[in-house]
């Protein structure tokens, strides 16, 4: 995705190799223990191999490295680059979030702090990439979905999920998802494809998933007036492509345009034994997919939204409102603690999710009004 017009120098060039290995190797791993180790090993690794010394700090705190084409997405050639600009950055996707507001009745009131914008740059990046599916993991309320409906919609693509019915099955679903795939390899639209482990009501969903994250398509799905349909739409694709239109090529087409234009979306909660039952169970969700996991936000993550949730409190003093938000995050990060100390005596978890945390700030601000 890089074209040597957007790396310049060496510097740029060891960033990019940095933000690639970050995604292919850091990415999956699952504590923060395994992650510091990653990082050491990274700044080694600088040393032997770049001759460079950074500052781990900087490089991983207070400057990190932003790779992505977000800020040009207007344009018609989009350069996957080096973001420095973080006003210029932050600009683009509150734009991105106002547009997305103003053309929807679903409104979505996110605060975009680090931890979320590197979280949009990972799901934009699977986006962009043939054959790019993704698995989010995190528990529930850690705003998933809502990271996916931005990005798909400033990527100008169509975000599709399943609606679970009194009667729903796996004929419905497969209908579904039928659908979906001509769009994709007929119409070539660009679909991110959404799927939560909530609406997942039987194995055989995953099953059919697991094919399509595999080889593009699901055995014995297409009947033969879809198989007709598929003829007639893909036929001029192939003339245009210069490939002769024999079944075998529309049919091959058909599954190359699917795995390019379809982009599975999963989002998962590691609460339990369910992800890791179904991870083994069916290998595609790890081999084919990108893993991006949501961790707990950080002290100043939660800082940030409490002070943008009541900064708008009228007749308030600036002291009273940043006390004010120090204590919601106080609370949060209390009851974070204690909850560890309850699992390391008890061995019960207690979750505290990003949505409690906004519950309670909303919750606050309804009993004062």
């Amino acid at each position: 995705m890089v074209k040597p017009i957007s790396i310049t120098n060496e510097d740029l060039f060891a960033k990019l190799w940095i933000n690639e290995s970050f995604r292919v190797f850091y990415d999956r791993l699952i504590n923060e223990d395994d992650r510091n180790w990653y990082k050491d090993l990274i700044m080694e690794l600088l040393a032997k191999n770049f001759k460079m010394s950074p500052d781990k700090e900087e490089l991983f705190v207070t400057n990190k490295i932003m790779f992505g084409d977000i800020l040009k997405l207007d344009n018609p050639i989009q350069y996957y680059e080096c973001i420095l600009d973080k006003t210029k950055l932050m600009k683009v996707l509150d734009g991105g979030l106002s547009e997305y507001n103003d053309g929807n009745s679903n409104k979505m009131n996110l605060v975009l702090f680090d931890d979320a914008i590197e979280h949009i740059f990972r799901i934009a990046r699977v986006l962009k990439q043939p054959r790019g599916h993704i698995m989010l993991i995190g528990v529930g309320g850690s705003g998933k979905q809502s990271l996916i409906r931005l990005c798909t919609f400033m990527r100008r693509m169509e975000y599709k999920s399943i609606e679970i019915t009194k009667n729903f099955g796996v004929k419905e679903f497969q209908e579904i998802v039928k659908g979906y795939m001509k769009e994709a390899g007929i119409e070539t639209k660009g679909i991110s494809f959404v799927m939560t482990d909530t609406q997942i009501i039987e194995e055989a969903f995953i099953e059919n998933l697991n094919n399509l994250l595999n080889t593009g398509e699901i055995p014995n799905l297409m009947l033969p007036e879809d198989k007709d349909d598929i003829t007639n739409g893909v036929r001029p694709l192939c003339v245009q492509k210069k490939i002769p239109d024999t079944l075998d090529n529309i049919q091959n087409l058909f599954i190359q345009l699917v795995r390019e234009n379809l982009h599975i979306c999963l989002c998962m909660s590691p609460v339990g034994d369910t992800l890791r039952i179904r991870c083994r169970q069916f290998p595609s969700l790890v081999n084919c997919c990108t893993l991006d996991w949501f961790s707990s936000w950080p002290e100043e993550a939660l800082l940030y939204v409490s002070k943008e949730f009541l900064k708008d409190l009228p007749d308030v003093s600036e002291e009273c409102k940043a006390g004010l938000s120090e204590m919601c995050m106080k609370i949060h990060v209390s009851v974070e603690e204690i909850s560890d100390r309850f699992f390391q005596s008890l061995r019960r978890k207690v979750y505290t999710t990003p949505k409690s945390y906004l519950d309670l700030i909303s919750l606050y601000l309804k009993v004062l009004e």
